[in-house]
């Protein structure tokens, strides 16, 4: 989505505070430096105007900021909210109306669902289907 990201996430042994921390840490750097180094980027000094603002109202950051400081995370404890919870971010960027099939929003990973090549997140591992 372009305000906000989706995630089901999961851990064995990793805090999972510590794992979104350092996820959004390392995005936050990564656009920052794409955004700084692209010629192109006609939006460049409005973007990074914008992080260096909402950084120096933060005092937890070192001079910009591209993520909101909460979340909004929801235990997954069952299969069944698991599953709920997985159609609606499939099924969102189509509520959006940006596509018309879940399996066509290029930052999804409803691609790998449908069996269909998924070149931004191969390291996805799917949620067994509900056996009913």
């Amino acid at each position: 989505m372009t305000s906000h990201v989706h995630m089901i996430i999961g851990t064995e042994k990793d805090n999972m505070q510590d794992i979104v921390r350092d996820m959004k840490r390392h995005s936050s750097i990564a656009l920052r430096k794409a955004i700084t180094e692209h010629p192109q980027e006609s939006r460049r000094e409005w973007i990074l105007k914008l992080m260096e603002q909402a950084g120096l109202t933060n005092s937890n950051n070192t001079g910009f900021q591209l993520w909101r400081q909460d979340n909004h995370p929801i235990e997954l404890f069952t299969p069944k909210v698991i599953h709920q919870k997985l159609d609606y971010i499939h099924d969102n960027p189509v509520e959006a109306g940006f596509v018309e099939s879940p399996e066509d929003y290029l930052y999804s990973s409803a691609k790998d669902y449908y069996g269909l090549p998924s070149f931004l997140f191969p390291d996805i591992v799917l949620i067994e289907p509900m056996i009913m």
